[in-house]
């Protein structure tokens, strides 16, 4: 009889515990975008959070948290509870540049987060006012080398891929321009448009609207590759500027001690989202690539991104504080 209880009780146990994992997620969670609303990241967490919001049975709520280049919102995400319910929309900035630019990060990108998926690779692009004189990367750099410091560039944050990509064309193109940072892409593109600012290296989520509308002109884009989503639209290096290549990304990340089950169910839901033929047009016709993969191969991504940088950073003598 005992026998009997005992086994009972362990079932018992057993059928408690895996209902537990299997009640995850109870309650809606929250991606925290660390930009202002508008940006390619923005708009890439949306689409991510609408599919989620089905996959998963719960409202997925999209927090924009903009901030120092991206980093209050990821430092809002690595001081929240690990228990599954609030992820950051990683990118290239607050995974693998910050680290080299800020000597007071909140957080650190390596050891106080818990990869899941990487979501995107993201082609840049350079974009001026429809009515801009500027009409080539040529232009770009004969007006530069004419008037050092007189062309100015935006970018979403000091330290994010639009500044990045700006800092690698200058060095490369041996070209001098005066940054204007923003506290993100959507406040940022508005004085693009109105010429307010010279230029910008934008993501292309964020730009595409404004193209497709013609308030934006695009110039050149930033993989080694032209892009589907602007297949006449020189890449920077056939315009000049032989070798370069920077490109942006996003996926998404956890506090560090999230349960396993929680980051495998993620993984695993995202995946699937990625591998849909109709997200993946969507990201196409945005100038991104669905990426996706495991945990381990993020991770892997990210620490060589920020050796990358590091290195550019380090070498361009870049500092912000």
């Amino acid at each position: 009889m005992k026998k009997v209880l005992a086994l009972l009780v362990a079932l018992v146990i057993c059928t408690g515990s895996a209902g537990a994992q299997e009640r995850y997620p109870n309650k809606p969670l929250h991606i925290v975008v660390p930009f202002a609303p508008g940006g390619s990241t923005d708009i890439i967490a949306r689409l991510i959070g609408e599919r989620l919001t089905s996959a998963l049975g719960q409202p997925v709520v999209i927090e924009n948290r903009g901030g120092a280049a991206g980093n209050i919102g990821a430092e809002t995400v690595a001081r929240s509870a690990p228990d599954g319910y609030t992820l950051l929309m990683a990118t290239t900035g607050v995974m693998a540049i910050n680290n080299a630019l800020y000597k007071n990060l909140g957080y650190d990108a390596s050891t106080d987060f818990e990869y899941v998926v990487f979501v995107a690779s993201i082609t840049n692009v350079l974009i001026v006012a429809a009515d801009s004189p500027l009409h080539s990367l040529a232009d770009v750099i004969s007006a530069a080398k004419r008037s050092p410091g007189m062309l100015t560039y935006a970018s979403s944050g000091a330290g994010a891929s639009t500044h990045m990509s700006a800092e690698l064309f200058k060095i490369m193109a041996g070209v001098d321009l005066l940054h204007v940072p923003y506290k993100g892409s959507g406040p940022a593109l508005p004085d693009v448009i109105t010429g307010r600012v010279s230029m910008m290296f934008e993501n292309m989520p964020g730009a595409m609207p404004h193209i497709r509308a013609n308030t934006l002109r695009a110039l050149a884009v930033t993989g080694l590759r032209r892009t589907s989503a602007l297949p006449e639209v020189p890449t920077v290096a056939e315009s000049g500027v032989a070798g370069y290549e920077s490109l942006s990304w996003s996926g998404i990340a956890v506090p560090a001690g999230t349960p396993r089950e929680a980051i495998a169910r993620l993984n695993r839901e995202i995946n699937a989202i990625l591998v849909s033929p109709a997200m993946r047009q969507q990201l196409t016709d945005q100038g991104a690539e669905a990426v996706g993969g495991s945990p381990e191969a993020f991770a892997e991504h990210a620490q060589r991104e920020r050796e990358k940088w590091s290195r550019v950073i380090r070498d361009a003598r870049i500092s912000v504080n």
